[in-house]
């Protein structure tokens, strides 16, 4: 398996899953757990091969459902479910009239169901577009249901009932731009498609395509990373509760709408990530997946085991073949069909444990092996970080997980997850409680160094100072948590507010620290980095199905009198401090100096030199601070400059001789003026044109 992993990997040792102790020492105890689950990879791996390779294995989604095939020589359309659990079935739709008797399925072994329709009798019939569903007769009785591997659902806005759609388009889509390399480090800039519109309503993949993504591009990412793409009932869901694994959502467009918008973003130089839900599925019958041929044990754990008891949704049986088929396949059609280049796992903390993470500190590596984990889900994950990366060795898998279960982000043939990526899902909350909880003058600068550094060794990390769910109803924007109502009346720069002067710099320095201490990649969920004011909240009844909150209002940045354009131009500058300086891929941060009372914190990452003052009111001259870095330095970002909404009390460009002086026990030192609640990043004239 070829992934993307440090350098640093450790040295050759038999592939039994305790690689990863010479990366964790902590872990040597634990060698026989690791080699059981190794093993236990080992096992599904041999029970998939004893029917095809992985990757042949994976193609679910060309035998079940709607696929093109010949019998007796007949060209036609098969259709195949796998519903062991039915006592018989029938394909019904717009092409027969809905008559549940004139095309019924015939079961196969293993409990597969299929019927051919061929062209002399249907091609006039089952044409592209037309609704279709399965009649399954189980011991629930008879029922129209949504066939597990259909590539496209659409809604009857009327009734909103969801139906199936036979989807044949005449032309296939004709791709025009191959996907860049992987970058680096991936910044990821995290979107919704349908609220990333400003207008009360839900927006599409053509206009996220033509608006969008040059926003993005010339924001400074290098990497979209799209939500709600599966089919979901609830659009309040966030896409989070998924019905139909195989079909991109019919809310925001058609499936060759979305094979465009992620050929125009690799056009861009853009990567395009799924935000990707094998974590769970949605209970709804009519729908989804749910008792599908009658029984609760198909797809997912019968009983409490398979209930999600904080979700309200179900678990799916990750030890089953069928299931695995299912899952995998779903892998590689978004690979493949949609040419996505990687993928971000939701939930994958709730995949790993039995008590799915919920009231859980996770103090002791115990914590990490069983009776708590649930091994066929570990060895899911496994699998598919393994199928993802021989499809498309340049795909990127980021894993969704806070417990820190280790390995995780380390190859497989070294008993890890599989995973290129981890988020680092600690520092976001660590923001909202220091936010909340404490004035800034209370903030601790080692506590705030620890927890932007505490990470896996070996193990590349995603960090992010806000997502998505750091603004979800209930909860506020970092902006909105720093400013909140002042952001209604002082935004304009014509106006003078103390309030959103702190939080305008306070903003600027958490994500500069944020950005340099805390990964190998960074995250930004769409609007946050121009500071967007508010919350999320989609159409429900609690708000009388209003589109308010459920958009992004684009035009606070576009205006040159409103300070949010100042904070876009801060974001893009951190953007480009990586693609000047690879920081994001250098090894990570050293310590330079803490200073509790002057509320310093100075630290290096590759050859640059952080020093934020994060003081409310003291700022320092003729500050001598000591660095590690050879040679004079020049001040290569300023959080205060003016079009940053600063106050430029710092020169551009400023260059600072190096002195072998040392001070805060570093070799060298610079002497700089440093004002309150400012940051500053120098590096070596020599790599600083």
């Amino acid at each position: 398996m070829s992934t993307s992993s440090p350098s640093s990997s450790p040295s050759a040792v038999p592939p039994d899953g305790t690689a990863l102790i010479a990366l964790d020492p902590w872990l040597a105890p634990y060698a026989d757990r690791l080699r059981e689950r190794y093993a236990h990879y080992r096992a599904a791996r041999q029970r998939i091969e004893a029917v095809a390779p992985l990757p042949e294995f994976a193609r679910g989604h060309e035998y079940f459902g709607f696929n093109r095939g010949t019998r007796d020589g007949r060209p036609g359309v098969w259709f195949r479910e796998w519903a062991p659990g039915a006592i018989a079935m029938s394909l019904v739709g717009d092409f027969n009239g809905w008559d549940r008797y004139a095309q019924p399925l015939f079961r196969e072994p293993d409990g597969v169901w299929s019927v051919f329709l061929p062209d002399d009798e249907f091609a006039g019939r089952l044409t592209h577009g037309g609704l279709v569903k399965v009649h399954v007769h189980s011991v629930l009785g008879p029922r129209d249901r949504i066939p597990a591997y259909i590539r496209r659902v659409v809604g009857d806005p009327r009734t909103h009932n969801f139906t199936g759609q036979y989807w044949a388009p005449p032309e296939p889509y004709r791709w025009q731009h191959p996907a860049p390399p992987a970058p680096r480090s991936p910044r990821i800039y995290e979107a919704h498609v349908g609220m990333a519109t400003e207008e009360y309503r839900i927006g599409t993949y053509a206009e996220f395509t033509r608006h969008v993504l040059p926003r993005i591009r010339a924001a400074g990412y290098n990497t979209v990373q799209l939500m709600a793409i599966q089919e979901h009932p609830y659009y309040g869901s966030f896409g989070y509760q998924v019905s139909n694994f195989f079909a991109p959502s019919s809310r925001f467009g058609t499936p060759e709408e979305l094979k465009e918008l992620i050929d125009t973003a690799h056009g861009l130089g853009l990567r395009v990530l799924l935000d990707l839900v094998h974590s769970h599925a949605v209970k709804n019958i009519h729908e989804g997946l749910n008792h599908f041929d009658g029984t609760e044990h198909q797809y997912f754990h019968a009983g409490g085991r398979g209930q999600h008891p904080a979700w309200d949704s179900l678990l799916f049986d990750y030890g089953r073949l069928e299931v695995q088929r299912f899952l995998l396949s779903n892998v590689r059609y978004w690979l493949e069909e949609f040419r996505f280049d990687g993928f971000r796992f939701d939930g994958v903390t709730s995949m790993l444990y039995l008590h799915h993470g919920l009231g859980h500190d996770f103090r002791s590596y115990d914590d990490y092996f069983p009776p708590h984990v649930d091994v066929d889900a570990l060895a899911y994950l496994q699998l598919a970080n393994e199928l993802t990366h021989a499809l498309r060795p340049d795909a990127q898998t980021i894993a969704e997980d806070v417990s820190g279960m280790v390995g995780t982000a380390r190859p497989v043939d070294e008993g890890g997850l599989g995973f290129d990526f981890r988020l680092a899902m600690g520092i976001p909350d660590y923001w909202i409680r220091l936010t909340q909880d404490q004035r800034d003058e209370q903030w601790e600068m080692g506590a705030l160094y620890h927890t932007l550094t505490n990470r896996r060794p070996g193990e590349r990390h995603i960090a992010y100072a806000e997502s998505h769910d750091q603004a979800l109803v209930g909860d506020k924007t970092l902006a909105f948590r720093l400013m909140d109502a002042a952001m209604y009346d002082h935004m304009s720069k014509a106006s003078t507010s103390l309030v959103i002067d702190r939080g305008i710099a306070l903003h600027k320095l958490i994500r500069l620290v944020t950005f340099l201490l805390g990964g190998e990649g960074y995250l930004n969920f769409m609007g946050n980095e121009f500071g967007h004011p508010e919350w999320i909240d989609f159409p429900r009844e609690g708000n009388h199905f209003s589109y308010k909150y459920a958009r992004r209002q684009w035009s606070l940045v576009d205006h040159p009198q409103l300070r949010y354009q100042d904070l876009a131009a801060f974001d893009r500058a951190l953007q480009d401090l990586d693609e000047r300086f690879a920081v994001l891929a250098a090894p990570p941060p050293t310590l330079l100096c803490v200073h509790e009372d002057h509320k310093l914190l100075c630290a290096r990452r590759g050859p640059l030199t952080l020093l934020a003052n994060f003081h409310p009111h003291h700022s320092y001259a003729d500050y001598r601070i000591g660095i590690d870095a050879p040679g004079d330095q020049r001040l290569v970002l300023d959080t205060d400059r003016p079009e940053f909404d600063g106050h430029g009390r710092v020169a551009a460009g400023q260059i600072y001789p190096g002195r072998d002086d040392g001070q805060h026990g570093q070799p060298r030192s610079v002497q700089v003026y440093l004002p309150a609640r400012t940051g500053l990043v120098l590096a070596p004239v020599a790599e600083s044109p």
